[in-house]
């Protein structure tokens, strides 16, 4: 268990985590940090602008992020919970 807001969360492991499930399931865009940044930082989203956005502001990852059975989860839907549980 990991702790990103407190501990940060490296770039390597954000990008093996995008290309699990997209950069539109990881990047949390409805965040209160999201719409604090300026529109120069949310314009033209790369994968890689997105991964340094994270690392720089970790609150921009949706939560929780769970890895299990060489899967990546994003959220705790109802589909999450009967994958991990």
């Amino acid at each position: 268990l990991t702790d990103i807001r407190a501990d940060g969360v490296s770039a390597e492991t954000l990008t093996r985590w995008m290309e699990a499930v997209g950069r539109e399931r990881l990047l949390n865009t409805r965040s209160t940090t999201w719409r604090g940044l300026d529109e120069a930082e949310r314009a033209d989203m790369t994968d890689d602008k997105a991964v340094a956005l994270m690392v720089a502001h970790p609150t921009l990852v949706k939560r929780p992020v769970i890895e299990a059975d060489d899967a990546v989860h994003v959220g705790w839907t109802k589909d999450v919970q009967a994958a991990v549980l």
